[in-house]
């Protein structure tokens, strides 16, 4: 079981709005049958495909897909669930804009990245034309050392160290990301699907950052008062947020905000920790406590996708 530990049991906890209000549990054959002769994608980083690795968990109650992917890249994947004809995909875009690596450390990109702020990733804009749906989400990357252009101009960086450029937050960059990637959506002529923007899931280190000893052994969630959302993370909320009201303001594509940011900040018990990562005595192994264990409170937002595809088909 990817992502799992030993040490706790993640399904004794569900989310549960205020009020009266019940979010159902993920039912795969119902899911299935919505889809039925549809599509799916998720595009972004590891924590969407996370989430698609929940899915495909969950819906290997009722059937395990033809693994029809184009190319071996492990990044780009096709599944096809023949017995109702739907598709699902994923489409590896860290920052969802232009990018390269300008200096890497090793093969867990610990170096510079160049990062094009109003260039849109072909990678996959080219490829969502035929999709009902699309999930799109980025955030962790972000901490990584990042150098931003616009117009093919240097214009500043995060963390970068180098003189006389223009030190920037870097939820800078995060907000222009979202408007770029969102505008590039919003004009796509052949692209009739539906977007959801779903929000940032913010990490639980603790005694250090990923890279510094930062570990998450939390065994229960938080409170409602124990924790608020503050700092970067509520700056990369707002930013996306903002992004999210201003591309639906224009109206030329549906979108919709899958919204998992205050749930998840409330679960630091839910994350991998050192049981993240097959052991190699050969490289240096951080603790994960931004990925989620499976099954685990990543299933929850299976459970709000469920959800909001009834609200898409009116069929609550």
């Amino acid at each position: 079981m990817k992502y799992g530990r030993p040490d706790m049991e993640f399904l004794k906890w569900r989310w549960k709005p205020k009020g009266s209000c019940e979010v159902p549990i993920f039912k795969p054959y119902e899911f299935l049958d919505m889809m039925r002769n549809k599509s799916l994608a998720f595009v972004g980083d590891s924590v969407g495909r996370n989430q698609m690795q929940s899915l495909i968990c969950l819906l290997s109650q009722v059937e395990h897909p033809m693994d029809l992917s184009p190319t071996p890249d492990f990044n780009f994947k096709r599944w096809k669930y023949a017995a109702y004809n739907f598709t699902l995909a994923t489409y590896w875009s860290p920052f969802l804009v232009r990018m390269e690596e300008a200096d890497s450390d090793g093969p867990r990109h610990d170096g510079v990245f160049n990062i094009y702020l109003d260039e849109v990733d072909k990678k996959w804009t080219s490829q969502i034309n035929e999709f009902n749906y699309i999930i799109l989400n980025s955030g962790h990357w972000f901490s990584r050392l990042s150098v931003y252009y616009e117009k093919k101009q240097l214009v500043g960086c995060w963390r970068c160290g180098l003189n006389n450029i223009t030190q920037f937050p870097n939820h800078y960059g995060y907000k222009r990301i979202f408007r770029t990637a969102l505008k590039a959506i919003n004009n796509l002529e052949n692209f009739k699907g539906t977007t959801f923007v779903r929000t940032f899931a913010p990490s639980h280190f603790e005694g250090g950052e990923w890279n510094t000893g930062g570990n998450c052994l939390r065994k229960k969630p938080f409170k409602s008062n124990e924790k608020t959302l503050e700092g970067l993370d509520l700056e990369f909320y707002n930013s996306q947020v903002e992004e999210f009201r201003k591309a639906e303001k224009e109206g030329k594509k549906k979108f919709r905000l899958m919204d998992v940011t205050q749930a998840m900040l409330l679960r630091p018990d839910g994350h991998p920790s050192r049981y993240g990562h097959w052991p190699n005595e050969n490289v240096v192994l951080y603790n994960d406590c931004v990925h989620w264990c499976l099954p685990g409170p990543i299933d929850t937002w299976n459970d709000f996708l469920l959800h909001m595809l009834k609200m898409e088909q009116d069929i609550l």
